[in-house]
């Protein structure tokens, strides 16, 4: 088949979950289907990985958008127009062209939009549309805000009622949506009375994090997230704050790591006796090698999870709360332990790491699950058939 895909961002390098995503599927699915990919950059710079994904894809193009999101041109389109400030970022006249151009010029079986903001850039059209939404955006950015200061809540709620509106318009535009869990399902349906979804989650690479050799356990904790994700920025406020000092208060020796791109100047002064910070991690497998165990206590909705998944594939025991395992249907107690409170994390952490029976059980568990639930070409299989049902499909416009 001959699809054309779009994403908010270039699929490498691997930064971000989102990238993560695409890029596997892409590795995946390039057997089968002809895939011309549309990305968004910020910086020329970019230009450098194309040669990378056009190993997978028939042909490649990018468009300039700005590299700072908060413009003054940005802020004013959002403040007098009707988009919300997401999709004003990801708005690109060039590629909005170029779409148009390329459904004119030759015939896709199938447009694979990934993420509801990049929806504006397809023109109107007969070719099928499968939106693939990585996360419920305005129920992320409706939590931010609750936890925002009086002064801007109610211009930012503003916001967030213009993301709904538009991620459901969207989701009724395309043929056939895509959630990452059961949890998104129930949402989306709850919000869109009989709106067609299906569930293709995140995956590992089983092959790659396997091969992770794990070092003699010093009692050392983790922590992964990209903090441009405002749930890893509170995240690690919450990890620093309120579960960290009850664990070394139990294990005095203990060690935590925080490791992610982005890091803001309040997460680089987190960094003392017992916390280091590392930014720039090549390969992240090192950082699962040289820990003991992963701890997220995330409490906001939405998010990719990889570094769950991640961590489990690496042999790494996971603790972390309801909302940072939603979605992916491991067992408290199994596969991983879940608490809700920073309380209830902190004595997870103490337990698992001073109960070797615990540690092992968790390990050998958790990794057994995302090689049988989790494998990139088991959920390329079901993208696959995917686009088999939805190719067939006409349009409701």
């Amino acid at each position: 088949m001959k699809i054309l895909m779009l994403t908010p961002y270039l699929p490498y390098p691997l930064y971000s979950g989102g990238q993560i995503r695409t890029y596997n599927l892409l590795k995946n699915l390039a057997q089968k289907h002809e895939i011309t990919l549309f990305s968004l950059i910020k910086t020329k710079e970019e230009r450098k990985y194309i040669s990378e994904l056009e190993k997978f894809c028939r042909k490649v193009e990018v468009f300039k958008r700005s590299e700072r999101p908060w413009t003054l041109k940005n802020i004013l389109r959002t403040g007098f127009g009707f988009y919300p400030f997401l999709v004003v970022r990801n708005l690109s006249s060039e590629e909005k062209r170029a779409v148009a151009k390329k459904l004119k010029e030759e015939k896709f079986d199938l447009i694979h939009a990934e993420t509801f903001y990049v929806m504006p850039n397809i023109p109107q059209t007969s070719v099928p549309i499968l939106l693939v939404e990585q996360t419920i955006e305005f129920l992320v950015y409706q939590h931010f805000v609750e936890t925002t200061s009086p002064l801007l809540r109610f211009f930012l709620s503003v916001d967030v009622l213009k993301i709904k509106f538009w991620e459901k318009h969207f989701w009724k535009k395309a043929n056939k949506v895509v959630a990452m869990s059961e949890a998104d399902n129930k949402i989306m349906r709850r919000e869109v009375s009989n709106l067609d979804v299906a569930i293709i989650p995140n995956g590992v690479d089983i092959d790659f994090f396997s091969k992770v050799k794990r070092e003699k356990g010093e009692e050392r904790v983790l922590f992964v997230g990209n903090f441009k994700w405002l749930q890893n920025k509170e995240a690690v406020g919450v990890l620093v704050e309120k579960v960290w000092p009850k664990v070394i208060q139990k294990i005095k020796g203990a060690s935590l790591s925080i490791v992610g791109r982005y890091p803001t100047p309040k997460i680089k002064s987190y960094a003392g006796k017992s916390i280091t910070i590392l930014e720039n991690v090549k390969d992240i497998r090192k950082a699962y090698q040289a820990a003991d165990l992963l701890l997220a206590p995330i409490f906001g909705p939405g998010g990719t999870r990889y570094k769950i998944l991640e961590a489990m594939a690496a042999g790494l025991p996971v603790v972390t709360t309801p909302w940072g395992i939603e979605g992916l249907g491991a067992r408290d107690g199994w596969e991983v332990i879940i608490r809700e409170d920073p309380s209830g994390l902190a004595e997870a952490v103490v337990k698992i790491l001073t109960d070797r029976v615990l540690y092992q059980k968790l390990a050998k568990a958790g990794k057994k699950f995302v090689e049988e639930n989790y494998n990139w070409r088991i959920i390329s299989s079901k993208l696959d058939r995917l686009y088999e049902e939805v190719s067939i499909k006409k349009p409701e416009l």
